[in-house]
C-alpha cells in the first residue's frame, strides 16, 4: 500500500499544515537529547552573549542559536557563506521561538514533568542508543551540553510532548461513516503490492556500543554466523533481534515490515531483491544481505506474488484508516493550537531585525576552497527521527554478498 501521507481526501490536510510547527509540537524524543538548544561555538558577527530574541519577556542568547547551528551543519559552519549563515541562523531562531512559546504554555496547563520522569527519560534514551557511558557523555559534550542542560531540554520536550497530548486527547474517534468514505476515496492507495515481509537482525562495525565487540569485518561476520548458528539451532528470531541487531528495527524486535517489490529494489542491492522474491526461497527462511557496510540477516516473514486488492475487512486497514484519520486530525489541532499560542505571544526578533537593518552586509560568498556544504536541517526536521520506529534498510549501490545458506527455523 502506499504511505497514507500520499492518499488523497480528509488526510492530505496535512501537506498543508507546517511540517516544523507539527514536529516542534510533538517533539519526538531522539533528537531532544542533541537537538539546537544551548550555548556553543561562535560564529562571525555573532557575539554569544547577544539576545537574539525575546518571548514574553524570555531571552533566547544568541549562544543559543550558535548551538543549534554546530549541530545542524555538522562541522561544515566553517564552509557557509555569511548569507547562508544567516538564514541558517534566522531558521534556528525561529525554531527556538516556537519551543519556548509552547513550552510556556505548557507551564500554564501543567504539563511540565517531575524529575523523576527526566531523569527515567535519559536513562531510557542512554539506553535505547547504545552507547557506552563514555561514548554518550563525549556526543553530550561535543553538542555543547552539560548535564544540567541536558535535563533542561529534556524536561522541555516532555513538557511539549504532554501538552500535544493533552490538547489533542479531546478528538473523538472516526466513525464508520467517514471510514468508508476515507476508504472509498482512496481504494487505488489499498494496494498490497507484490513484495515481502521481512525482519532483520543488522551487524552495523562502525555502530559501537556498551558490550559491542563487532568493531571491524572480521569481528562482524563471526557475530552474523554465530547468530546464524543459533537460527539453525532453532532459537527464536525476534529474540534474537531484540538482543543482538545494531539497529533501531530492534526495538520492534526486528520487524522491517512489508516491502514492495520496488521498495526492496530501492532499499537493497538488485541481487538481494531477486533472491528474497525467489519462490525457491520458503517463508521463514533467512538470508544475508550486505548492504552500505552492514550485515543483513533478513528472515522472509510473506510474500505476495503478485498485486492485491484490499478491502476495509481485509487484516489491519481499518485500524490504518481509523490511526491515519486520528494522527491527521491530531497534526492540525496541534499545529492549529500552536499557530494561536504563536500570535498571542509578544515576540520581538532582533536577529531579524538585525538583517532587515543591515542588508548589504551579507555576502554569498563562501570562504577560499570551500566546497558547497550540505544545508544545515531545520532542528525542526532533526527531531523528526522517533527512537522507535523502524529503521529502513539503506539504500545502496554495494554488491550483496552470496546468500548464506537458507535456515528454516
Amino acid at each position: 500500500m502506499k504511505r497514507f501521507g500520499e492518499l488523497k481526501g480528509e488526510n492530505a490536510i496535512v501537506q498543508f499544515v507546517s511540517k516544523r510547527q507539527w514536529m516542534i509540537a510533538s517533539v519526538l524524543l531522539t533528537s531532544v537529547l542533541f537537538a539546537a538548544c544551548g550555548g556553543g561555538a561562535g560564529g562571525p558577527g555573532a557575539n554569544s552573549n547577544e539576545t537574539a530574541a525575546t518571548v514574553n519577556g524570555k531571552v533566547i542568547k544568541m549562544e543559543e542559536v550558535e548551538r543549534g547551528i554546530k549541530q545542524q551543519a555538522q562541522g561544515q559552519e566553517s564552509k557557509l557563506s555569511p548569507l547562508e549563515l544567516a538564514s541558517a541562523r534566522l531558521q534556528v531562531l525561529q525554531s527556538l521561538i516556537e519551543q519556548e512559546v509552547m513550552f510556556q504554555k505548557a507551564q500554564k496547563e501543567n504539563t511540565v514533568p517531575t524529575d523523576e520522569e527526566v531523569t527515567a527519560e535519559i536513562n531510557k534514551q542512554k539506553q535505547e542508543s547504545r552507547m557506552s557511558a563514555e561514548e554518550f557523555d563525549k556526543q553530550m559534550t561535543d553538542a555543547g551540553f552539560t548535564e544540567a542542560s541536558l535535563k533542561e531540554n529534556t524536561k522541555r520536550a516532555l513538557a511539549i510532548r504532554k501538552l500535544v497530548e493533552k490538547i489533542t486527547s479531546r478528538i473523538d474517534a472516526p466513525k464508520d461513516s467517514e471510514i468508508d468514505a476515507f476508504y472509498n476515496g482512496n481504494k487505488d492507495a489499498f494496494v498490497k503490492r507484490k513484495g515481502v515481509k521481512l525482519a532483520a537482525i543488522v551487524i552495523d562495525p562502525a555502530k559501537t556500543g556498551e558490550g559491542d565487540v563487532t568493531t571491524d569485518e572480521v569481528s562482524s561476520v563471526a557475530k552474523a554466523n554465530e547468530i546464524i548458528g543459533k537460527i539453525k539451532a532453532g532459537q527464536d528470531f525476534a529474540t534474537l533481534a531484540s538482543e543482538f541487531s545494531e539497529d533501531q528495527s530492534r526495538f520492534q524486535r526486528g520487524e522491517l515490515g512489508y516491502l514492495s517489490e520496488d521498495d526492496l529494489r530501492q532499499a537493497f542491492p538488485e541481487g538481494a531483491a531477486a533472491a528474497l522474491m525467489n519462490p525457491q526461497l520458503e517463508v521463514g527462511q533467512v538470508v544475508n544481505v550486505r548492504s552500505q557496510g552492514k550485515l543483513f540477516i533478513l528472515k522472509l516473514q510473506e510474500r505476495s506474488d503478485k498485486d492485491e486488492a484490499l478491502t476495509l475487512e481485509s487484516p489491519g486497514v481499518r485500524q490504518q484508516v481509523i490511526e491515519s484519520l486520528g494522527s491527521s486530525r491530531k497534526q492540525l489541532l496541534a499545529a492549529s493550537y500552536q499557530a494561536i499560542a504563536m500570535n498571542e505571544a509578544k515576540i520581538e526578533n532582533y536577529l531579524a531585525k538585525k538583517v532587515v537593518d543591515n542588508p548589504n552586509e551579507l555576502s554569498g560568498a563562501r570562504p577560499a576552497g570551500a566546497s558547497t556544504p550540505a544545508a544545515p536541517a531545520s532542528p525542526a526536521t532533526a527531531s523528526a527521527a522517533s527512537p522507535a520506529a523502524p529503521a529502513s534498510p539503506a539504500k545502496t549501490d554495494a554488491k550483496p554478498a552470496a546468500p548464506a545458506s537458507p535456515a528454516k527455523k
